[in-house]
């Protein structure tokens, strides 16, 4: 079954080359700010985060929009993202700001205790609160599109379609995380394919020289041509995956919550002799 909506996820992309567009946007931003980290500096950089997440927000609620309502037009893509922007934004927002305070509330309490601050530690402790979190919320931008549902709301979906369909779920993860690396990976052969003859010293590195290499040197090393390559390669890997990602994520929902009732609490009371209702 897992494998069927992921089919479906293809299909769709071949039927509607709109949803390409949420990818096509994001990998020129990604492949913009690469260029101008390393042109600008992490200054200006920085700055350009936030601003292009946010439109990689409102295309990928617009690609939610044209799933649901199946109309594959340019337009829907931008009256579903004007109308669905918010909806996902902030549940995203409740669910980073809850994390960030978990993670304070923890470093606080391990200062009060006399624990000194560990960085590798506190690194791998926000990857442990991180994951579960992603993982339990993976659908809040789903739920707020297909089913039209709230801040809170579309969050504790999330987490009970997780909770009720964890085998499927975790099928879901195994196979998104096989297309994941998949491409991944093939776009690395490329980039190092490419930029071999920058890269060969590397290895002549003794183990010493690898443990100090750093981001920078590397930068250094495949010069100007390399960077350019570098940022084409981002711009194929989010062209590519985040359509791919981001449809089979929606037909999976679609598939698990097709015939499913949202549980109401149950009111009491009586019709009376004509028919009009009065609740206990």
């Amino acid at each position: 079954m897992v494998l069927a909506e992921l089919k479906e996820a293809l299909g769709l992309l071949r039927c509607m080359p709109v949803l390409w567009v949420p990818g096509l946007v994001t990998g020129a931003l990604a492949a913009m700010l690469w260029l101008i980290f390393n042109t600008q500096g992490i200054f200006f950089a920085s700055r350009l985060i936030l601003i292009f997440s946010l439109i990689a927000v409102f295309f990928l609620a617009g690609s939610y929009a044209v799933i649901r309502n199946g109309n594959g037009s340019i337009r829907e893509l931008l009256t579903g993202g004007i109308r669905y922007f918010f909806r996902v934004l902030l549940p995203m927002l409740v669910i980073i700001f809850c994390t960030l305070i978990l993670v304070t509330l923890v470093m606080i309490t391990l200062s009060f205790a006399g624990v000194a601050e560990n960085p590798e530690f506190m690194g791998v402790f926000f990857i442990c609160i991180l994951v579960p979190v992603a993982l339990l919320t993976i659908f809040f931008d789903t739920a707020a599109v297909f089913e039209d549902r709230r801040i809170f709301d579309s969050i504790r979906r999330s987490i009970e379609l997780v909770a009720a369909k964890s085998v499927r779920v975790l099928k879901f993860y195994v196979i998104s995380a096989a297309v994941f690396f998949g491409i991944t990976f093939s776009l690395m052969i490329v980039w190092e394919a490419a930029l071999y003859d920058k890269l060969e010293p590397l290895t002549r590195f003794n183990e010493t020289q690898i443990a100090e290499f750093n981001p920078d040197q590397l930068a250094g090393m495949i010069g100007v041509n390399g960077t350019v390559i570098t940022a084409v390669c981002l711009f194929f890997g989010f062209l590519v995956l985040l359509p791919i990602l981001s449809t089979y994520k929606a037909c999976f929902f679609r598939s698990i919550t097709k015939g499913s009732i949202s549980i109401e609490q149950q009111i009491t009371g009586e019709y009376d002799g004509k028919g009009r209702w009065y609740k206990y």
